[in-house]
Formats: C-alpha cells, structure tokens, sequence
C-alpha cells in the first residue's frame, strides 16, 4: 500500500484541511475527517479514490452541533438527578464548582489514586467473562507517568502490549498534578483506558494474527474512541459506579464529549472565538480551567478529531439496542462483542455492515 496526504483548498485557494488517506489494493480509508464542512471536498475523494471510500460519519457540521447540544442539556438531567440524590443545595453550576473546589475530592498521594484504580480494574476482570468471550492474552499494567514526561504528557492514556507479549498493556495515569485527577472520575476514566476500554479492544486487535497488519495495528478515531467511551457507560451495565459521585464521574466525562461536538463544529462551522469556545466549556462542564485551555487549543488545531468519540460510542450503542430488538431473547451480549472486537477498529458504516449481517444469520 501507500499513503496518499491530501491538501483540500478552498475556493480563496487555502488549505481547508488536510485529509491523510491510507489506499490498500483498490480500498480506501479515510482515517480522520478534520472538520464537518467537508461536503464538498468528500465529494472531490469519492470522484478520486472511488465509491468505495468509507467515511466517518455523513452528518453535517450543523447536526453535529445540534446533537451536542440536545446531549449536553440531557447530561445536564442525569446529573441533576444524582446532585439532589446526594442533596447538595444549590443549582448544577454551583454543584460543578463544589466539586472542583472542595478538597475530599482529591486523593493526597499518587499511592491512594494508584491503589484504587487498582481495585477497580481488578474486580473488573473479574467480571468481564459474563460480558465477553474475546478477552486479551496480554496482561494490563497500570503505572504513573514518568518524571521525565508528566508535565507535558496527557492525563491520562494506554500503550499497547507488544505483538510477541513480551511487554504488556500499559494504562499511565499523569499525577504530576493530583487536582487535576479528581476521585469522581477515576472509575470512568480506568475502565475508558483500560478494561473493558482500551486495552482489551486493543490487546484483541493486536493478538488478531489472522488479519493483515493494517487491521491489526491501525486505528479510526471514531472506532477506537467510541468504543472506550463505550466501555464507561457498558461498566454501568456490569454493576460498577456504586458509589453516586463516581456516576457523575461518569457523565461528567460523557458531558465533555457532548461538548466537544458543540464547542469544535462552533470554532470550525460557525466562527466561535477561542474565548467564546472556553467560555462554554466553562458554564457547560465540571472541568479545571487548564484542561478547557488546553482542550480548546487541541481543537483549534486539529479539527473533527473530538467529535469522533462521541459518535463513535452511540453508533455502537445504536447497533446493539437494534441487534437488542431484532433477536429478543437470543440476543447474547458477548457475542455482540465478538463482532465488534474481532473485526479491528473499521470505519463505522463498515461495523454496521458487520453488525447487521450478524443479525441476518442469527434471526435464521
């Protein structure tokens, strides 16, 4: 194969985007569409590289923006609900800043967090066998970032083993800055990184010998993330997040996807402002204002990229209620998983082909 970088130009004659397209034999995929006004340019591909282009998403910039607002102001519900069931006085932003600010939020020592994400993940494990039959080979370990780089790394993200299993997953929590981790989300963002998130889809992936190497160590953001998005709201089906608060963690980390659909179609679509964009982040989320900056400035240059996450994890929610419906009874959730994982990460309109050919042959 060979990689094909693609500069869209606008009709001013400037770069609009930059689209990086992998052709395999007579396929080709679009890894990331940067931005949702693409109309016009994904119509110069599919001219280009053929019919067979498989894309994303075909929503617009404008129904991106529409369905992050409707599942903003749905979160906005659900944490409502969990902020008078633990009866704090007051309305959701004021609850939003208690949160941020109160300090038994926090754990003191990198020790504590370390000690229970631990306990997390490993009664996790325990649990995934009911939910799965593909589970990885290769073991999980998590680890701190390193000194060297937690000051620039992210807060959090996952390595994969090693083809051989000579090293295993790695889930790395950054506790260079403890008030940066609150225990609220600590649940949501363990189980997103590691299981029944990121490494098991990943150590599957890897451990798929029989699939060429493009499938077994490729990625398409929409895949990749929405399932580990996934992955957060499927531990909620396996009996975790007892705790009231670590279920806000929860949809406090699912109201900052919501966002980002709002906030970068705003920033690319609709010529929202930097400052315009942090302020929504702002009034909308939980989150410490060095994450909104931060955030918001990753948004600015890579266009479309958050909004994959999201979409990702309610196509995947959306094949299985449908597979749900079709089959009743003899709906298996594990085998539904099977489908999903063994593929590899593939584009979305290539997962529901897969997705409903599973349920033509399970309903005969």
């Amino acid at each position: 194969g060979r990689i094909v970088y693609c500069q869209m130009l606008n009709a001013r004659g400037g770069i609009e985007c930059d689209l990086t397209v992998t052709r395999l034999g007579e396929t080709a995929f679009l890894l990331v569409v940067p931005g949702a006004t693409l109309q016009r340019d994904l119509a110069w591909l599919r001219r280009n590289l053929g019919d067979d282009l498989a894309v994303i998403t075909d929503m617009t910039a404008a129904e991106i923006h529409a369905l992050g607002l409707s599942e903003v102001a749905r979160i906005h519900g659900e944490m409502e609900k969990i902020r008078d069931k633990v009866g704090f006085r007051g309305d959701l932003k004021q609850f939003f800043e208690h949160l941020r600010t109160s300090p038994q939020y926090y754990h003191t020592t990198r020790e504590d967090y370390l000690a229970e994400v631990d306990t997390h993940v490993k009664a996790m494990e325990a649990r995934l066998p009911a939910f799965f039959n593909t589970l990885p080979k290769a073991g999980l370990h998590v680890k701190a970032v390193e000194a060297f780089r937690e000051k620039s790394a992210g807060k959090a993200f996952y390595q994969s083993p090693s083809p051989d299993g000579s090293r295993p997953g790695t889930y790395y929590v950054n506790l260079y800055d403890l008030r940066d981790m609150p225990i609220t989300e600590l649940e949501a963002l363990a189980y997103h990184e590691s299981v029944p998130g990121h490494h098991l889809q990943r150590a599957v992936q890897t451990e798929l010998t029989g699939l060429p190497p493009f499938r077994r160590f490729g990625s398409f953001t929409a895949y990749t993330e929405g399932w580990g998005l996934y992955a957060e709201e499927l531990a909620r089906d396996m009996g975790f997040y007892t705790d009231p608060y670590s279920d806000f963690g929860r949809l406090a980390m699912e109201l900052w996807r919501a966002c980002r659909l709002v906030v970068d179609t705003g920033i690319h679509d609709r010529k929202w402002s930097r400052e315009r964009a942090i302020a929504y982040l702002k009034d909308n989320t939980p989150n410490p204002d060095g994450d909104i900056e931060k955030a918001i400035e990753r948004y600015i240059v890579f266009p479309g990229q958050a909004t994959a996450y999201l979409i990702g994890k309610m196509k995947i929610v959306e094949l299985r209620t449908r597979a749900q419906t079709a089959l009743g009874e003899r709906f298996d959730i594990r085998a539904f998983h099977d489908v999903v994982l063994q593929s590899g990460p593939v584009p979305l309109d290539i997962l529901e082909k897969r997705v409903d050919a599973w349920i033509a042959r399970a309903e005969r």
